[in-house]
Parts: C-alpha cells; sequence; structure tokens
C-alpha cells in the first residue's frame, strides 16, 4: 500500500509518499487523524494511491517497523520520486517515506536545489516519529543523486538518523557546477554563482557537513556514473575515514548511475543488510 499524503515542513504544507511493507494495509482515516492531530487540527490531504494485487491482509499497526527515509534525485519535475523504487525497498520490510520537496507535486514553497528545502527531511522524521507503528531509533536516510544534499544534512544536524546511505551522491556541489555544463544554467539560476557566492555551495555539499556526521554511512556509486562522476562517492568515503568516521563503500564497477532492474534490486538488498548490521 503506497500514500501520497501532505506533510508540514517549516511554514509550508509539502508532499511526499508513504509506502508499507508488502502484504500490509492502514486505515487512511486513522492516519489522517494521527497527521491532524500532529499538526493542531490542520488539514494535510492524503490519497492511497497503490495496493498490491493481492489484497493486502496485516495490518500494519500490529508493530513497531523500521523506517528508510528515500530522499529523491534532481529537482522539480526532474528526478521525481521513482514509485517503482519504493515498492522494491518496502518489499525490503521497512516503512518507506519519499519527501518530494517544497514546490513540486502540489506542495508549497521552491525547491532550492538544498536550500531551506534541506529541512523537508527532518520533518519528515517528526512525522514519521509521531506515528505509532515506527519505530523513531531506527531511522535511516538514503539519499539518491542530488538528494545526498537532503539525506546528509539530516544526519548531520539532527540526532534522527541512524545509518546513511549516499547512493551516486553529489558531495561537492561545486565540483558538479564545474563537470556538469548541462546544469550550470539551472545551478546559477536556483543557488547562485560558485565564484561569487562559494559559500552557498559549500554549505549544500555533503563532503563539508561529513564533521558533523555522526551515525555510520554507506557509500554506492558505480565506476561508470556520468551524471554524478564516480570522484563523488570516492571523495566523500576518504573524508569519513580520515575523520575517523565509521564508513563502508559498495562500489559497482561497470556500473553508471542507475542500474538494470536485476542488478538494482541486487544492490538494494546488500543495502538494506548493511543497514540491518549497523
Amino acid at each position: 500500500m503506497m500514500i501520497h499524503m501532505t506533510y508540514r515542513s517549516g511554514d509550508y504544507k509539502v508532499k511526499g509518499y508513504l509506502s508499507l511493507p508488502y502484504g500490509y494495509k492502514l486505515d487512511l482515516n486513522e492516519l489522517q487523524a494521527q497527521v491532524r492531530q500532529l499538526y493542531g487540527g490542520a488539514d494535510m490531504p492524503m490519497t492511497a494511491i497503490s495496493s498490491n494485487i493481492i489484497q493486502e491482509q496485516k495490518d500494519v499497526c500490529e508493530r513497531k517497523w523500521p523506517v528508510l527515509i528515500y530522499c529523491r534525485g534532481g529537482i522539480g519535475r526532474v528526478g521525481q520520486v521513482k514509485t517503482e523504487w519504493l515498492e522494491r525497498f518496502s518489499r525490503c520490510g521497512y516503512i518507506v517515506f519519499a519527501p518530494v520537496y517544497r514546490g513540486t507535486e502540489g506542495g508549497e514553497g521552491r525547491d532550492q536545489f538544498g536550500g531551506a528545502d534541506m529541512e523537508d527531511v527532518p520533518a519528515a522524521c517528526r512525522l514519521l516519529a509521531a506515528l505509532p507503528f515506527v519505530d523513531p531509533s531506527r531511522i535511516a536516510a538514503m539519499g539518491f543523486s542530488r538528494g545526498s544534499i537532503n539525506a546528509a544534512f539530516a544526519a548531520a544536524e539532527t540526532g534522527w538518523i541512524s545509518q546513511l546511505v549516499l547512493w551516486g551522491g553529489v558531495s561537492d556541489l561545486a565540483k558538479t557546477y564545474e563537470e556538469r555544463v548541462d546544469l550550470r544554467r539551472m545551478l546559477k539560476r536556483v543557488v547562485g554563482n560558485p565564484n561569487k557566492i562559494p559559500g552557498a555551495y559549500a554549505e549544500r555539499s555533503p563532503i563539508h557537513m561529513a564533521e558533523r556526521i555522526r551515525c555510520p554511512v554507506l557509500i554506492i556509486h558505480g565506476s561508470e556514473d556520468e551524471q554524478v562522476y564516480s570522484s563523488h562517492g570516492l571523495g566523500m568515503y576518504r573524508r569519513l575515514k580520515e575523520l575517523g568516521k565509521e564508513a563502508d563503500l559498495h562500489w559497482y564497477e561497470g556500473y553508471g548511475h542507475h542500474m538494470p532492474p536485476e542488478m538494482h534490486m541486487q544492490a538494494i538488498e546488500r543495502m538494506f543488510a548493511w543497514i540491518r548490521e549497523h
């Protein structure tokens, strides 16, 4: 079961997806009541958008679940939340929540590619921790591509994140500006010129957050990634090790930013095995 829902991040009502473990269901009216209580009675629309072919029989409220927060890549309509990924993640026995970031899919505010929208992940943590079927001590975050900025921020600035995964993740946004000529116009418009305001790029770069990250970190990267060069993953891994942080690397030789479905599923299973170990 998957739900497209509204939650509050700062002054804005933003959107996200809640995906339940395979075979489990949740009463939408109950969830709406819990969310309204959290936000002082404010109306937070939500819609069940998919169910399993075989009707879900088990009540998700029977126990407390670990959570994976999946931070999407891209901006706006580019790189939107991949619901098929949510389904794959949920099959591993986790509640999965995916912020879509402010200003997207009907959410208020504006996505700043890691500016004020970074608050959308801690806000999601607060929402999830208030739900009776969530174990707030087991909230992992996975940032894919640009999503590494948002996930790393939550790990660096809050105590919510128990494990951090950076998958094909940007680690130095100034490097991205230099490497991805096709993104420069967007980055200048949204973030600014890195030569004039380097601080705006540094504060969005996980490599500059590394010292403040206290949880175990897993880096997943393909050697042939042409969208976020593998030097981002290797650089972040080396920096964490220099700082004495607990960090591991899953290196995929010959693979790019996106993997074929079979290999992607293997990488997901390996990622969840790492999360469980840590």
